[in-house]
């Protein structure tokens, strides 16, 4: 008959499997290998050289901030410096026919000879001629304001007050007071200021003429200006006048342009 199961199933031999007959732990010995092949930071060799160059740049660029700081300081001095030498000074004559060269041409007129001999010698001048034939002290304070904020003027030289005394006007209410103000204007601006003085001839009085010429002296010595002085008796003299006997004529604007000139060139240093 039949025999017993369980003695025919304990003789059945089973084939040798094909794979390792021992077990492996495969999640330990994957999990080894990928952690020993990725880098998940930088070694501390890669990090300390990372630092360190990134010092130097920093470094670097401190160095070239602070260079190009040193430059700029040293530069801009020099510049300064040199802008300073060769600077246009501006220059406005506020006057009467004696500055706008009655008789005569604007170039043989002394403002028109001062910028030309100022400027031969190296320096940069531009002079405004705001003179005017017939203007008085009146007619100057009107004009001096805009004349201020047009030009900007480094100098003024104030040659009025003929007109004024020629029609015989108060040299203290209103020749002198006229002048005052200019000469505040004028300082107040920042501008320096060269006074002209101007005679009158003798038949106004020796009064009223020593008056008038001692007007320009006490201005010049109370706001400290320099004082261009003249005298209309050695211009005739010397035949430096016009027939009118009041105009200089060509060789007369020679001399007062060497007069202004001799006062204005220590200003402008």
């Amino acid at each position: 008959g039949i025999s017993n199961p369980a003695i025919i199933a304990s003789k059945v031999v089973l084939p040798e499997p094909e794979g390792p007959t021992n077990e492996i732990d495969l999640s330990f010995s994957i999990a080894k290998f990928i952690s020993s092949t990725i880098v998940k930071r930088p070694s501390g060799l890669l990090t300390s050289l990372v630092m360190f160059f990134a010092s130097k740049i920093k470094f670097f660029k401190t160095c070239l901030i602070l260079l190009l700081g040193i430059l700029m300081a040293v530069i801009g001095p020099v510049n300064s410096s040199e802008n300073l030498t060769s600077q246009e000074r501006v220059i406005v004559v506020l006057g009467d026919s004696l500055s706008a060269g009655y008789g005569v041409t604007i170039e043989e007129a002394w403002p028109s000879l001062l910028e030309k001999n100022i400027n031969a010698s190296g320096m940069k001048v531009r002079i405004i001629n705001a003179g005017i034939s017939g203007d008085t002290t009146s007619g100057g304070l009107y004009r001096l304001p805009k004349l201020i904020n047009a030009h900007k003027p480094d100098l003024i030289i104030l040659e009025l007050g003929g007109n004024d005394g020629l029609r015989g006007m108060s040299i203290k209410k209103v020749i002198k007071k006229n002048l005052e103000k200019m000469i505040n204007m004028s300082l107040d601006s920042g501008a320096a200021v060269i006074l002209i003085g101007v005679e009158l001839p003798p038949n106004y009085g020796s009064v009223y003429t020593n008056g008038f010429k001692n007007m320009y002296v006490d201005l010049a010595a109370k706001y400290d200006l320099e004082l261009v002085k003249g005298s209309i008796q050695d211009m005739v003299t010397k035949n430096l006048m016009q027939p009118d006997g009041i105009h200089p004529n060509i060789k007369g604007h020679q001399l007062v342009e060497i007069e202004v000139r001799n006062k204005l060139l220590p200003l402008l240093d």
